[in-house]
């Protein structure tokens, strides 16, 4: 089964980046081509035609954004943290487990009525999906989903996510947290 592959190539790191936090690290993951490959075939599938777009969260979710948005052929749209695109942009604060930060678009990203896929590596809080699903409003967009690899239990991600369907490959304990 999928989710207990995904399961099984995750490293919990305790104290990163913050004492009290048990960072999981899915670079297990992304070394196995097979499992990695699985794991976006499964993603495209559940949201098949169903989306214009894809919008990956820096940093990791660029990787699973761009293999997503290739596989699908759908534009690839990244939201990055403060400072790192030129121009104008749409902007939106939020928090994390371990502090706060923000995330933006480019102000023409998304185009308005695009159907937009917003993808991360993983599921916390909600705090960092959230904030993107408000820049693609913002912008016009309206939200097709949100797809993850790894979604931690109990964080309240399904009441800050509440109403946007989410698709998470595989769900782990949060432990530490």
């Amino acid at each position: 089964m999928l989710a207990d592959r995904i399961a099984a190539s995750l490293v919990s790191i305790p104290d990163f980046p913050t004492p009290g936090v048990l960072f999981r690290d899915l670079a297990g993951i992304y070394a196995d081509p097979e499992l990695f490959g699985a794991a976006v075939t499964e993603l495209s599938r559940r949201f098949a035609e169903r989306f214009d777009a894809v919008l990956a969260i820096e940093a990791r979710g660029f990787v699973l954004g761009a293999a997503l948005a290739r596989q699908t052929a759908r534009p690839l749209i990244l939201a990055r943290k403060p400072g790192r695109l030129p121009g104008e942009v749409l902007e939106e604060s939020y928090s994390l487990e371990y502090g706060t930060n923000s995330l933006q678009i480019g102000r023409q990203a998304v185009f308005p009525g695009t159907r937009v896929l917003i993808v991360d590596d993983l599921l916390a809080t909600g705090g960092t999906f959230a904030a993107a699903a408000r820049l693609v409003t913002a912008a016009g967009g309206t939200v097709a989903g949100m797809a993850t690899l790894v979604s931690l239990a109990g964080l309240g991600a399904d009441r800050t996510l509440a109403g946007h369907e989410v698709a998470s490959l595989c769900g782990v304990p949060a432990a530490g947290f």
